[in-house]
């Protein structure tokens, strides 16, 4: 029997709202804005189509304290959140998150990228995914950088995703599987 089980990989940042106080896995740490994410890759886990899974999807964090991080990862809480371009460029370069994202992503169909605009720039110059798998959600200065790559672009509006991108992300990886 032949699927069209497209694998997606769901990334964002971490979050200054810590959910547990000690070990959890990366998915379950942390809360506030994180939390409109997680409520999409839960909606993607459990989809359907024609009566099958209609996706496998992952989960990974970039993460203060560990850098790149899968969402079943168990981690602990920690001080110090990244709060702007200087963190996210010490952050990688004591952790190298971008390496481990570009060598992670290239064995997914679709990567999903909500991350401050700082940071997707930092992607973009690092090349770190290939072209056509992206669907974006940043910042309107980066529309033309998207389409040059083939990625899909959505602009990026007060939280993470919002509802609307998130409903056309569904639809869209909805119409891939």
């Amino acid at each position: 029997m032949t699927t069209n089980l497209k694998s997606v990989l769901v990334i964002t940042n971490d979050s200054t709202v810590f959910l547990k106080k000690g070990l959890a896995t990366a998915f379950e740490m942390f809360g506030g804005r994180a939390e409109e994410v997680k409520k999409l890759v839960a909606r993607l886990d459990t989809a359907e189509k024609d009566g099958r899974k209609m996706c496998d999807v992952s989960y990974g964090v970039i993460s203060s304290r560990f850098g790149f991080v899968p969402g079943n990862y168990v981690i602990t809480n920690y001080d110090g959140v990244m709060a702007g371009k200087e963190d996210y460029e010490r952050v990688q370069k004591e952790k190298d998150y971008l390496g481990h994202l570009k060598r992670a992503s290239m064995y997914f169909d679709r990567i999903v990228v909500c991350v401050p605009k700082e940071m997707f720039e930092m992607m973009l110059a690092d090349e770190t995914f290939q072209h056509g798998k992206v669907m974006a959600v940043t910042s309107l200065d980066f529309e033309q950088d998207c389409i040059e790559r083939n990625w899909i672009f959505m602009e990026r509006k007060g939280p993470r995703i919002g509802a609307e991108n998130s409903e056309r992300i569904f639809r869209q990886i909805e119409k891939e599987s």
